[in-house]
């Protein structure tokens, strides 16, 4: 028998919480981030690019030679891959762009504001980046992308080449339906008591996410800088290997990374994970306490 929504914690804790008290936890959760000073902010930040980048890293690594699977086989090993990385920000702890989305919980009810908020995201992105980026160098310069007599490598572009051709409008909905799972892996971390419960929490909307070609800004910090390395950095010995020239990927350019790619999949994490999950969450939960407080 399941145990009622509003039905107590047992007496040993280890039930997990039920939705009301999840709200308030990301409630409180959002004060404390958004109070956080710069320094530690943005290290904690850094580690969060570099976990995301690890696992986009073993994605690539784990998908490489998928084709000869079936399509949904391979999405769904890379997905499983994947999850490497929020399971490291959530576990080992970090501050994650996409799910700092859910700061406007605790904005939404007036206990952070405006500027915090902005700020929190702000210095958040920006250490994502520079980890996600560091990451980058570090693969390229232990020479990852030519194992598998270069397939891994070939598979680091195809991936970048295609995240860049995406247009404006469907890498914005693709941003917004990522962050839409991935807020929602942190909400469900949120009801968590033990170490097994926010891995089991992770695994699916973040597996869902990637499998089925949905863009996560922070990961494409990685998979796009990974492609345009190898691209600029790759010596003939790799190409002639893949059978391929620089000149096939035409569409991997830093002016697509960050105008075709980031800026729409960034708006739309943000839509997504600010929207759809957390105002939809403090308005069911918390919306009647913002407005106790102000009475």
């Amino acid at each position: 028998m399941s145990t009622p929504p509003d039905a107590p914690a047992s007496p040993l804790g280890l039930d997990s919480l039920p939705p009301p008290e999840m709200a308030l936890k990301a409630e409180q959760v959002g004060l404390a981030k958004a109070s956080m000073s710069f320094t530690k902010t943005f290290t904690l930040a850094v580690l969060a690019g570099a976990f995301i980048a690890l696992g986009a890293v073993f994605c690539t690594t784990v998908t490489t030679g998928a084709v000869a699977l079936p399509y949904g086989v391979g999405r769904l090993l890379g997905g499983l891959a994947f999850c490497l990385g929020l399971i490291l920000v959530i576990v080992a702890g970090a501050e994650l762009f996409t799910g700092n989305a859910l700061i406007v919980m605790a904005w939404a009810g007036g206990r952070v504001s405006t500027v915090r908020l902005l700020r929190n995201w702000l210095i958040v992105y920006l250490g994502n980046l520079a980890g996600s980026l560091g990451t980058v160098a570090l693969v390229l310069a232990g020479g990852q992308y030519a194992m598998a007599g270069g397939a891994v490598g070939l598979n680091a572009l195809n991936l970048a080449q295609a995240k860049c051709s995406l247009e404006f409008v469907p890498a914005l909905a693709l941003g917004l339906l990522c962050n839409a799972l991935v807020c929602l892996a942190v909400w469900l971390c949120f009801s968590a008591r033990t170490l097994g419960d926010r891995v089991a929490a992770i695994v699916f909307p973040i597996t869902a996410f990637v499998a089925c070609g949905f863009e996560h800004s922070v990961a494409n910090m990685y998979f796009i800088p990974a492609g345009l390395g190898v691209k600029a950095l790759a010596g003939q010995d790799f190409w002639r290997a893949i059978g391929r020239a620089p000149a096939d990927f035409p569409l991997l350019t830093w002016s697509n990374f960050l105008l075709a790619n980031l800026l729409p999949v960034t708006l739309g994490n943000i839509i997504g994970g600010a929207v759809l999950v957390g105002l939809a969450y403090w308005f069911v939960f918390l919306r009647g306490r913002a407005r106790d407080r102000q009475s």
